[in-house]
Formats: C-alpha cells, sequence, structure tokens
C-alpha cells in the first residue's frame, strides 16, 4: 500500500541556508512500503508518530527515529521509510505533539524556528515518557520480532544517547552528531557519569569533521565510556558538516563530502544494525 502524504509548504533553515523538502515529499510519494500515522498513548498525552513497515514474510527489528531540533519533518520521515526498505519496522515520533499551538505538533507551528525553540524547551522527563511509551508500542505490534534500537539526528542524536541511559532493552543506540549526556554547564561539557553507567548496548557514533562545538566532546565521552566498561564506537567523517545525512540527499547541497559521508554513513550503519 502506497503512503499517503500530505504536502507541507514550508521553507526551513539549516546553517544560513534556505531550503525546501519537496525532494523528500517525492521519495515519500514514491514508496511502496506502506506508512501511517499512529496516536501512541504517553501518560496524559497522544503521541503523534509515522510507522513504516517493511515488504517482508519475516518478524522484523524495529528502530526509533528521532528528529532533528526542526520537529518533525518530511526528511526525518524519508529515514524511516529507507530502514524500512533494508528489513526494519521504523517509528518517528514527533515529540511536539501536544506542545503545539493549540494542542497541536510539529506542523502547526507557524515556521521552523518557532518549532526549533519549542523543541530545545522540551522536558527531559516529558521526552523519556513518550520515547518509552513508543518503544512499548512497537516492540508489541505483531510484525515486531521484539528487538529494538534507537537512532537521533541533532538535537535527536543527543536524545538517542540519553535514552540509551535509560532503556533497558536497547539492542544498540545510533548517535547521528549529538553529544553524551552532560554533567557540566550549558557550556562547559563533562559527561554524565552516573547516567552513562546505565548504559547496556552499545553506542555507536557519526560525526561530522566540520562541526567543533559537538567534536569537542567527543574524546571527553569516549573516556568516560571506556572508564564506565561501555561500548562506544564513534566515526568521523571529514569535510562534512553537522546535518550532513540530510544535507547529502539535498538537491541544493554544495559541500560533496556531505553526500560521500551520507552514503558512508548509511552503509556503515545497515552493517551494524545487522548485528543486532
Amino acid at each position: 500500500m502506497k503512503m499517503k502524504v500530505v504536502v507541507i509548504a514550508a521553507v526551513l533553515l539549516f546553517t544560513g541556508v534556505a531550503f525546501a523538502q519537496d525532494w523528500a515529499v517525492k521519495t515519500l510519494e514514491q514508496s511502496p512500503r506502506h506508512g501511517e500515522w499512529v496516536t501512541v498513548k504517553a501518560g496524559d498525552r497522544n503521541v503523534s508518530a509515522f510507522v513504516v513497515y517493511p515488504e517482508s514474510k519475516k518478524k522484523a527489528p524495529v528502530v526509533i527515529v528521532i528528529h532533528e531540533i526542526f520537529g518533525m519533518t518530511d526528511w526525518v520521515r524519508t529515514v524511516a521509510d529507507k530502514l524500512a526498505a533494508n528489513g526494519y519496522i521504523a517509528i518517528a515520533p514527533d515529540l511536539l505533539s501536544g506542545f503545539g499551538p493549540n494542542g497541536g505538533r510539529s506542523t502547526d507551528y507557524p515556521n521552523v524556528d518557532a518549532a526549533r525553540e519549542a523543541v530545545g524547551k522540551l522536558p527531559p522527563e516529558a521526552v523519556t515518557e513518550d520515547l518509552n511509551a513508543v518503544a512499548d508500542y512497537v516492540k508489541k505490534l505483531p510484525a515486531s520480532n521484539g528487538k529494538l534500537a534507537v537512532v537521533g539526528f541533532c538535537w535527536g542524536g543527543s536524545q538517542s544517547f540519553r535514552f540509551a541511559t535509560d532503556r533497558k532493552d536497547l539492542s544498540a543506540a545510533f548517535v547521528f552528531y549529538g553529544t553524551a549526556p552532560n554533567a557540566g554547564a550549558q557550556a562547559q561539557f563533562t559527561p554524565d557519569a552516573a547516567a552513562l553507567a546505565r548504559i547496556t548496548a552499545p553506542v555507536y557514533g557519526f560525526y561530522a569533521g566540520n562541526d567543533a562545538r559537538v567534536d569537542a566532546t567527543i574524546d571527553a565521552t569516549r573516556q568516560a565510556m571506556q572508564a564506565a566498561g561501555k561500548k562506544y564506537d564513534p566515526v568521523t567523517y571529514e569535510g562534512a558538516g553537522h546535518g550532513f545525512m540530510r544535507a547529502g540527499e539535498d538537491p541544493s547541497n554544495t559541500n560533496p563530502a556531505n553526500k560521500t559521508a551520507h552514503d558512508q554513513a548509511w552503509q556503515r550503519w545497515l552493517d551494524l544494525l545487522k548485528k543486532m
């Protein structure tokens, strides 16, 4: 069944460059896989989530996809669709569900700056509650084999790392240009050793070479994870910029290193997923 797509006329801003996601919408329109919006109960709130199923006779592992600081976008949904194309059930929750204007979600904000500001102010406990509810929901789907992984990008990358400190049944956590939980001041990064000690799944990092803010945290994170006896495997893609997974697909991208990093990171990610 071909998924239905609502075209959102919006222009997002990223690193000073305007871009529309018409190319992402086209990808979704052409997908042969079944994608649908579902409502997941999380405490007193309802979380809207986009689920895509693989075309397979076998039960499949599931991957939670955490969006960027821009909120839920069409590109995030294409990530879920591509995961499904490779044999995984993917669910992408809109973590702005219920926080938007008039109790709405990402698409109800007037512009991307408003959505970005709202994501930055999300209470950590609400994010954890939403992700746990989504994880519980997707693991119980009849098509699921019960194995669970999480991935996030940008702000979502940091959330995927943090979720690994709270969720004991994860098979893996994939962190794209996000940071580990910080026990220090906002401007001074100090890995939260107590939080890292709770991690039970391997954590795999994907970082951009031209991303000093995030890259400055990698060595300290590596040392803290090693001290805690946890697996942390970061890879940096030289020449790529923050957000290379999206930029590498954007037709307006002018940095060839983003496309190279995108392709290499996808291959690495899929190889790691097979080990779940």
